[in-house]
């Protein structure tokens, strides 16, 4: 089935876009989670306003800041920490846009990130600074060894991301020619070659009116799976009755 226009008339007289954003993320789970072997596991991740969100677990073995001393009776006593005043406070404007992705993690390893598939939504096309927040996600993922999937049908805003993460990491697709197109999928991964740190991406312009193309997500650098992105995206219209 084709692509749809989720951003102009006819489709989104009746459709908002964020319909198929806030759906397509659990069909893609779905869809992974058929097809991913034990102990890999795909989990959707759906944040407005914001672009990280904080790993509680991260930090519970961390320091609280306080010091210990020794009772002498077998107590512990704390004692508080006083800190000194702020050399400055200000209200910043921290970029604000919405996060539509999906996971994929190895139970095995206390819930390692392995490979993250980002859906691409106006607001992180619109500003120079959402654009840069989202690309140095995407590059940070990277230099950890995390498989990046890029899936941009905003045909609203010119911009592309994968183009301008290319720039960011000082390398070009000959594939964008001069005038990339808005809308595409990607995915991009990390590997070893002749002790090397290489990275290899895939890279499909899309088009209103036609089908979306499967994605190799990396799971190691000897594994990896096929997204059927055409699959997740035709369950999502399906179930919101989106013509």
């Amino acid at each position: 089935m084709p692509l749809r226009d989720h951003f102009r008339s006819p489709v989104d007289d009746l459709h908002s876009w964020d319909e198929l954003h806030g759906g397509w993320p659990m069909m893609i789970v779905r869809r992974l989670n058929e097809v991913l072997p034990e102990p890999y596991f795909a989990a959707p991740g759906v944040h407005l306003g914001t672009l990280y969100e904080v790993d509680v677990r991260t930090y519970q073995d961390q320091p609280d800041g306080s010091r210990r001393v020794d009772e002498g009776n077998g107590g512990v006593a704390v004692v508080a920490y006083a800190p000194p005043k702020p050399t400055l406070t200000l209200e910043p404007k921290l970029p604000s846009q919405d996060v539509y992705e999906v996971r994929i993690y190895d139970r095995r390893r206390n819930r390692r990130l392995l490979a993250a598939i980002e859906l691409v939504s106006p607001s992180n096309k619109d500003r120079p600074e959402t654009r840069s927040t989202f690309i140095a996600k995407a590059a940070a993922l990277l230099k950890h060894d995390v498989c990046v999937a890029i899936v941009d049908v905003v045909t609203t805003k010119r911009f592309n991301l994968y183009a301008e993460l290319m720039r960011f990491l000082e390398s070009a697709d000959p594939a964008l020619g001069n005038n990339p197109s808005p809308i595409y999928a990607s995915s991009l991964r990390m590997r070893y070659a002749d002790g090397r740190r290489v990275m290899d991406t895939w890279y499909y312009p899309l088009a209103i009116g036609q089908p979306l193309p499967p994605l190799p997500i990396w799971l190691k650098e000897t594994l990896a799976i096929s997204l059927d992105l055409e699959s997740a995206y035709e369950d999502t219209c399906r179930t919101l009755r989106i013509r």
